[in-house]
């Protein structure tokens, strides 16, 4: 057994474990660690604690510092670079009239790597792109295409509950989301009441499944036909199918 903290790099994000390296680490506190992309600010999400082996992604590194004042300082200037970056970035993008639409721009800690994450219908010849904002920034340049599940995430909003976007306010992880936990919750088969503002299935269909499968575990599974059976609307079955695929393709 390891005994690690839980840190995380952005609000809602993955938690990481790192190994104390001797610090009194409490939740909410500030740290700098070395991660594969460098030096990193991060939040002390889960305090100090016991994991097996199986859970910990090796290399297991250790937590360099708590965040000081000059730390702090530096991470609130990062992130008002992010804002000019965005602007140029999107003028860039509009001068080489490419395809895509940017929607989040980061600054590594050490500023060593600016990493631009933007969404497309299809794959993006960026090359050209890149040379320019390396020019400009004369530092490293990551494009990175997202889906459209991450967009949301990173976008926020407000889902059909009325409530924030659940993958924007905590969900760490996406977790695979099937038209099955629809039907077997007895929800309505209607695309729009069952999908979230991202257009795939709404994650919080996973939250109560668990207790649906229980209930129908000594049941016959129906043929995925019998599903669709029930939506009379041709439209909406169309709907359904493309939700289907999607979910295939994750």
């Amino acid at each position: 057994m390891a005994k690690v903290v839980g840190i995380r790099f952005k609000k809602a994000g993955k938690i990481y474990f790192f190994l104390p390296g001797g610090l009194d680490l409490k939740p909410n506190d500030h740290v700098i660690v070395e991660t594969a992309r460098g030096m990193e600010y991060g939040k002390v999400i889960l305090p100090l604690r016991e994991i097996p082996p199986d859970e910990i992604v090796a290399p297991l590194k250790e937590v360099l510092r708590k965040a000081t004042p000059e730390d702090e300082e530096i991470y609130r200037k990062n992130k008002h670079k992010e804002k000019e970056a965005f602007d140029i970035c999107l003028q860039k993008i509009s001068s080489h009239e490419l395809p895509m639409k940017l929607i989040d721009v980061e600054y590594t800690f050490d500023s060593n790597k600016i990493i631009f994450s933007f969404t497309a219908e299809g794959r993006v010849d960026f090359r050209e792109l890149v040379k320019d904002l390396a020019a400009v920034f004369r530092t490293r340049i990551e494009l990175r295409q997202i889906g459209v599940r991450d967009e949301a995430k990173m976008i926020g909003g407000l889902g059909s509950c009325g409530r924030e976007l659940c993958c924007a306010s905590f969900l760490g992880d996406f977790e695979p989301v099937s038209i099955r936990m629809a039907k077997d919750q007895n929800l309505s088969l209607n695309p729009a009441k069952i999908s979230g503002i991202c257009g795939r299935l709404m994650c919080c269909l996973k939250y109560e499944n668990g207790c649906y499968e229980c209930q129908n575990c000594d049941k016959d599974q129906k043929a995925e036909q019998e599903i669709f059976s029930e939506v009379y609307d041709e439209e909406s079955k169309e709907e359904l199918l493309r939700l289907v695929a999607e979910e295939a393709e994750e």
